[in-house]
């Protein structure tokens, strides 16, 4: 049922179980929170819901590479610079950190981290503790990253 695709690495962050009480007892549905990245910088989110749970993490896949976000990386495997970033009662804190520290975050910035290329960074998540809150202001925070080349070219320096 899934479809494997070589460009782009999967990684699910959370299933949720979701259950509708009616007069003949329970409904239950699923949601899938998916995180999908080709390992060199691109990465998106999706958040896919359905009665099985493939069917979910299937529809979170495809909208999460529909919403691809690039990310620059140094040679070290790690952002360009520190930055803080808030959105709703999420912040989220990104420091760049020397080659061989690894990831040090938590489970849902760990997962989305990995499948983006990042190989060496630490990350602190402020606030909210909502699994899909923290994703979102993830992402948001990658995408606003700037590379050094980008920065100079802006100043009028290149």
């Amino acid at each position: 049922m899934f479809k494997a695709d070589k460009e782009f690495q999967e990684e699910v962050i959370h299933i949720g179980r979701i259950t509708k009480v009616v007069k003949g007892g329970r409904r239950f549905r699923f949601s899938a929170l998916v995180a999908v990245g080709d390992g060199k910088g691109r990465v998106g989110i999706g958040l896919g819901k359905s009665k099985e749970i493939p069917v979910a993490i299937n529809k979170a896949i495809e909208k999460a590479k529909k919403s691809l976000v690039n990310v620059p990386l140094t040679e070290d495997g790690t952002i360009p610079h520190q930055i803080e970033t808030k959105e709703g009662a999420g912040r989220i804190l990104l420091k760049p950190s020397r080659p061989g520290t690894g990831i040090i975050a938590g489970n849902t910035a760990r997962a989305i981290l990995k499948v983006c290329g990042v190989q060496n960074i630490v990350a602190k998540s402020i606030g909210s503790n909502n699994i899909h809150n923290l994703s979102h202001v993830l992402i948001r925070a990658l995408g606003s990253l700037r590379s050094k080349e980008e920065v100079l070219k802006q100043r009028g320096l290149i």
